[in-house]
């Protein structure tokens, strides 16, 4: 079963300083974190936060193809997870006919925001997405989280609070 989701935010995973998208559904009473890449963060941020540069980035330049060849962005599913990576696929409608397009969930993020296409979330994957094997034992993550945590606290400065939205 399919639930519709809304981008909740960005935070960085102050273990390993990588970006994480917040999905939300509608009703806000279940989440799931994706963890991504910087460049997609950025993608997804500046939409989120409605910056316009100059010149088209990528996900904009791949938006305004779209349109301009009348391609219409239907919505996207995060269909799976396997071996610790999220799959979705971009639905996308020109002359009647509809295409399911393979692509990770943060670029097909960022292209739903642009395009203000519904975001779905397979209901599996929020079973499957608690269950992430970082490669570590218990013990290690504990003590690894304990002595990172300590670090990024150590490091905040003032200007960080705020600094990412939830």
């Amino acid at each position: 079963m399919l639930l519709e989701m809304k981008v909740s935010g960005l935070t960085i995973d102050p273990i390993t300083n990588t970006p994480i998208v917040i999905l939300k559904d509608m009703q806000e009473s279940k989440a799931i974190p994706i963890w991504i890449g910087l460049f997609e963060a950025s993608a997804i941020a500046t939409e989120l936060e409605h910056v316009v540069f100059s010149r088209p980035m990528t996900h904009d330049l791949l938006y305004e193809c779209m349109k301009a060849l009348d391609v219409t962005v239907n919505r996207i599913e995060i269909v799976d997870i396997r071996n610790n990576t999220f799959f979705a696929s971009v639905y996308l409608t020109r002359a009647g006919q509809t295409y399911a397009i393979d692509a990770r969930p943060s670029d097909a993020i960022a292209l739903a925001l642009r395009a203000q296409a519904s975001i779905f979330v397979e209901e599996s994957v929020l079973e499957k997405s608690r269950n992430i094997d970082f490669g570590m034992k218990l013990t290690d993550i504990d003590k690894f989280k304990e002595d990172k945590i300590k670090e990024f606290l150590e490091n905040l400065s003032a200007e960080d609070f705020g600094k990412y939205k939830m």
